[in-house]
């Protein structure tokens, strides 16, 4: 079994030598399954470009994802977030340097009835030596939620081509059961029809009529609904891409073939999923910031080294400002220790350590629910394409079944109920199998999301 990951293993070797970590935080080197449990066949790689929509061969659903890397605002959001951690990191860097103050002043002072002025001008530098590395701990703590911030707008990225390609493919089934339904009118009407001309002869009673006309309205009742989602989906992709649903629907409104749905699941191995998931690389540096931090609360009992200067000229005339007599400097080494303060610094140190094991949690239940996300994509993929082959051969025998009432029917060797039902059943196994394989192309969609694919880390 291999480890969980050999790239935590050396952050916590480094971390317990740092004295930041206990050794006894052996929870992060629970190991993971070699093989996916139920990932037969499973052995193509991801796409070199890692571009895995583009698979589909859809332009519009390339465009949408392009469109959703411009202008999506949770991704310009997580963009920010991550250009302030990085500003964060400027400001915790700029104290390794000395604080320079430029000052100018004039006084006047009576006193005793004799008036005084004071003209002077001066500068004055204060910088704290970082002997015992507080600031360079600041510093690595961060740049690991910097790191932690840009793993987070990568995953942003991810969710966002995820749900615009979850989107399509469900505008893509809404549009081939409007279809599907707008067929089934066309049929209905013609049963309809005959049956009426059956009706009008004598050869066919009212029920039946009523039951033919009954049908067609069933199956008209249902287009409204659909147009209803179609709309629906349009808004969804416009928000998705920073968009009016106006000028996604010219993009949109035409229907256009599902995708193929089958594809070489490109899962690889269980332990690629802590390089390639963003949300796994979040949370390990989210934990070396708290080990940062347990880090920074220690170092909180050792000495402050600092040194205060100043230089300047002063002098009751300017023109006496730059004479010797004028000039003034001073230089003040200080180190101080704090030796006792109510065990504060003893509590921030357990509080750092306890946010530290929250981390370490978080990170192990990260890997585990990405191991378990994508386990689940691959079984409803899977068994997603059995139930579509069983779908497609009960519809092939359903339009058998209704040719055939049909044909009975129309030589009255059959009632018009074998119509209705055959009818009815072709409309539902229809729409089942566009369901199914709108569902499968979901799956392959969260599979790919699931595995971290679309958008590299570096």
């Amino acid at each position: 079994m291999q480890k969980l990951s050999r790239l935590i293993l050396s952050v916590c070797v480094t971390l317990i030598t740092h004295g930041t970590l206990s050794a006894d935080t052996d929870v992060l080197t629970r190991t993971m399954p070699e093989n996916w449990e139920y990932a037969e066949g499973i052995q193509q790689t991801l796409p070199s470009s890692d571009k895995w929509w583009r698979t589909f061969n859809d332009s519009i659903l390339d465009s949408l994802i392009s469109m959703g890397e411009d202008a999506n605002l949770n991704v310009a959001m997580a963009y920010r977030r991550m250009e302030a951690a990085s500003r964060q990191m400027s400001v915790a860097r700029a104290a390794y340097y000395p604080t320079l103050d430029l000052s100018a002043g004039y006084t006047r002072e009576r006193l005793d009835g004799a008036s005084s002025n004071l003209w002077s001008l001066g500068a004055s530098a204060s910088w704290q030596i970082d002997i015992f590395g507080r600031v360079r701990a600041s510093v690595k703590q961060k740049k690991a939620q910097y790191k932690a911030s840009r793993a987070e707008w990568v995953g942003t990225m991810i969710s966002m081509a995820g749900d615009i390609a979850s989107t399509y493919m469900q505008l893509r089934v809404w549009q081939a059961e409007l279809a599907v339904a707008e067929r089934h009118v066309e049929v209905q009407d013609s049963i309809t029809a005959l049956v009426q001309a059956r009706f009008e002869c004598g050869l066919a009673a009212k029920p039946q009529l009523a039951q033919a006309r009954s049908s067609l309205h069933s199956i008209k009742a249902t287009i409204p609904q659909l147009n209803t989602s179609i709309a629906t989906a349009i808004s969804s992709l416009a928000l998705l891409t920073g968009r009016y649903p106006e000028e996604l629907e010219p993009l949109l409104e035409p229907a256009r073939p599902l995708p193929a749905y089958t594809r070489i699941i490109s899962a690889g191995v269980p332990s690629e999923l802590l390089r390639r998931r963003p949300d796994i690389l979040a949370a390990e540096y989210q934990l070396a910031a708290a080990a940062a931090a347990v880090g920074i609360a220690k170092k909180d009992f050792l000495p402050v080294l600092s040194i205060d200067g100043s230089v300047g000229v002063a002098a009751a005339r300017p023109g006496d400002m730059f004479t010797d007599n004028g000039f003034h400097y001073s230089i003040a080494p200080t180190l101080s220790w704090t030796i006792f303060d109510g065990f504060a610094r003893r509590a921030g140190v357990a509080s750092a350590r306890e946010e530290m094991e929250e981390q370490i949690a978080n990170y192990n239940y990260t890997v585990i629910n990405a191991y378990n996300e994508v386990e689940n994509a691959l079984v409803k993929y899977r068994d997603l394409i059995r139930q579509i082959s069983e779908y497609d051969q009960a519809t092939l025998h359903a339009r058998e079944f209704l040719r055939l009432s049909l044909d009975l029917y129309t030589q009255g060797l059959s009632p018009y109920s074998d119509v209705a039902t055959a009818q009815q059943n072709l409309l539902s196994y229809n729409n089942s199998l566009l369901i199914a394989k709108g569902e499968a192309l979901t799956a392959l969609v969260n599979l790919y999301e699931a595995l971290g694919g679309g958008f590299n880390y570096q």
